[in-house]
């Protein structure tokens, strides 16, 4: 059994010239990307996650040391986490005396869950 195939001759492009149109543009602007994607990162590690889940929970502000019971790491990595939260935005603290306070940022991740949703 023959079977013909008719073979269509490739187009020769210019250099540079793009083989094809994008099928969509991104609505999210570099900035806004830049943004996003260090929220996504900062909350991107398990312990951090954990540490926003528990803080957004919690009514008040909480201290390192009521944390550290939750987490099977030391405080000096817990103080690590809250850091790289509080960087990027996420939670931010609150001294009294030689304790400092941890909460969750009311607007911190609403960007990026609208973005997802």
């Amino acid at each position: 059994m023959a079977v013909d195939l008719e073979l269509t001759p490739k187009t020769k492009r210019a250099p540079g010239e793009p083989c094809c149109e994008p099928v969509v543009y991104p609505d999210v602007d570099r900035e806004r990307a830049l943004r996003m994607a260090e929220v996504a990162k900062a909350i991107g590690d398990p312990i951090r996650l954990q540490v926003v889940d528990v803080l957004r929970k919690h009514a008040g502000k909480v201290c390192v040391y009521e944390l550290e019971p939750l987490f099977d790491v030391s405080q000096s990595t817990l103080s690590h986490h809250l850091k790289k939260l509080r960087d990027a935005g996420i939670v931010d603290s609150e001294r009294r005396g030689l304790w400092a306070y941890y909460y969750v940022l009311p607007d911190a991740l609403d960007e990026l869950a609208a973005w997802l949703g």
